[in-house]
């Protein structure tokens, strides 16, 4: 069974932790075998229950193992075998956390014995208090031994290599390192797992600046000596991202962002989405150093059929102000030249530059490349009638306007007709450039619904109102600013639409268009 992230989270006096100790043949689990099981069940530092039980292995046990625990062949053959003794001790377990000194041994055992009885394998959470003592008690203990640490920590219960005895132990153990950790800010399960991995860390005593961090969705800072932000970040629970720098993110500028760092601040929103329009309001105003994205204001780019004009062509713009037919706004111009290389392989529009006068008298030039090469309709030939060129400019304003199909169905059999030839780089040019032409009129409809809503509230899983549209009182989140702005809330509410909950809508909130298809290339398993 998996932990929830709302179980990580959870604080440490609320989590069920149950400590196992298991004695055995010897240490391998494929090749040895359980002889005695210890278990204790603690929730906020009290004991809940104990499980005990020694276990005819089946087998000789041998006599070096018999030295050091006191378990003799004649002391396990009146007990019962560990496929007897499985559905009790899962049943004692639970959804617990798993606790272990060296837990890979003690679950390695575990997990070999279930397999053998035909039992689903454990999910559970694990926690090491070998690792949480190599990193927390480093330089008071001479090793790190259970019996070396409960005799030098003076424990309540010292270990005999015996199961309960031993398993006793560990939660005395368990209990000291909790107490040892919440100097370092350790509040929840999340953060003491993490803390072998954040406490190897070489910045790791800046952990103690995350001590404030809420439990929250907001954005945070990571500022200088003087004051100033270096990064700006947001976050679902800003606790447990802030302190991820420590431990699982290994991106190459961070390890130089936290020997910068000398102070985190944070602000909690009351939602993800304002939490990121405020990351990207605060990233464009600040420009930290660390920021690679978001600190330049989106250009944007439009690809336009230039319906004016007596033989329309596809060109790439910076505005919509001139008549036209235009799919935009793009992030980038060669994102524009992508799509325009995708509606040029599916239509026969003319690629040849330049306005044609109506009075000009055709041909105006020596056929183009694409002409010559009849993949396009280029009047430069004097082999195309008006009429018969309106025909296509008509099924591409179609296309551009609500029919995208007109324009991936004929990708699509050039993208199947390339593989089946076994030109597969061709082909994934091909999807490539569907994919593009997708993304563009997908980000076209979410814009378009946006513009089209008067007043939108819909509430979050925690149970927070968001409101949307020129009337709402919200100032964070009422009415997007800018291009970068309304690309934020428009994405959002595709991403969290099964997510919320609408209370109010006034306006257009769903497309009668029908869905795109996926052109994102498939991954082998």
């Amino acid at each position: 069974m998996q932990r929830s992230f709302d179980d990580l989270g959870a604080p440490l006096a609320e989590v069920t932790f149950c400590v196992l100790d298991f004695e055995t043949t010897g240490g391998s689990p494929q090749t040895s075998l359980i002889t005695e099981v210890g278990a204790v069940k603690v929730r906020g530092g009290e004991v809940l229950g104990t499980f005990q039980t020694l276990v005819n292995p089946g087998c000789a046990i041998p006599p070096k193992i018999t030295v050091i625990t006191g378990i003799t062949d004649r002391l396990v053959a009146p007990a019962p075998t560990i496929d007897s003794v499985l559905p009790s001790l899962l049943e004692f377990i639970g959804g617990s956390v798993i606790v272990g000194h060296n837990v890979r041994f003690d679950m390695g055992f575990l997990q070999a014995a279930t397999r053998r009885w035909g039992g689903p394998l454990l999910g559970n959470q694990q926690l090491d208090t070998l690792a949480l003592a190599r990193r927390l008690l480093v330089d008071e203990v001479p090793n790190f031994k259970l019996g070396e640490l409960a005799r030098r920590l003076r424990l309540p219960n010292q270990p005999s290599h015996r199961a309960l005895e031993d398993a006793l132990a560990t939660t005395d153990l368990l209990h000291y390192l909790i107490e040892r950790a919440s100097a370092w800010g350790v509040t929840g399960l999340d953060d003491l797992v993490a803390l072998p991995t954040i406490t190897g860390h070489p910045q790791w005593r800046k952990l103690a600046l995350t001590k404030p961090l809420p439990r929250r969705p907001g954005v945070y800072h990571f500022r200088d000596a003087s004051g100033r932000i270096l990064y700006v970040g947001k976050a679902t629970d800003l606790r447990s991202r802030v302190r991820s720098y420590f431990s699982s993110d290994r991106r190459r500028k961070v390890a130089q962002l936290l020997r910068e760092t000398h102070d985190i601040t944070f602000q909690i929103c009351t939602s993800t989405l304002e939490a990121e329009l405020i990351e990207l309001r605060q990233i464009q105003a600040e420009q930290p150093r660390f920021n690679r994205r978001g600190r330049r204001a989106i250009k944007p780019s439009y690809v336009k059929l230039t319906t004016a004009e007596r033989f329309p062509r596809l060109s790439i713009v910076r505005s919509t102000s001139s008549d036209g037919v235009y799919l935009g706004p793009l992030s980038s111009r060669r994102a524009a030249e992508t799509i325009v290389d995708a509606i040029h392989t599916a239509l026969p529009l003319r690629r040849c530059g330049g306005r044609i006068a109506k009075s000009a008298v055709l041909p105006v030039a020596e056929p183009c490349t694409a002409q010559q090469l009849g993949v396009a309709m280029c009047p430069c030939s004097g082999a195309t009638s008006e009429s018969d060129y309106q025909a296509v400019v008509n099924v591409a304003v179609r296309a551009l306007t609500g029919e995208p199909d007109l324009v991936l169905g004929p990708l699509d059999q050039r993208m199947y007709s390339l593989a089946n030839e076994e030109r597969f780089e061709e082909a994934a040019a091909v999807r490539d450039r569907a994919g593009a032409f997708v993304a563009a009129v997908s980000r076209q409809r979410r814009l378009s619904m946006l513009e089209s809503i008067d007043r939108l509230v819909v509430e979050t899983e925690r149970g927070d109102r968001i409101e949307l549209g020129p009337g709402a009182t919200d100032l964070t989140t009422a009415e997007p600013a800018t291009l970068d702005e309304a690309l934020c809330v428009s994405s959002w509410l595709e991403r969290n639409a099964e997510k919320v909950k609408l209370v109010t809508a006034d306006g257009q909130l769903c497309s009668p268009l029908p869905a795109l298809p996926d052109y994102k290339p498939v991954t082998s398993p």
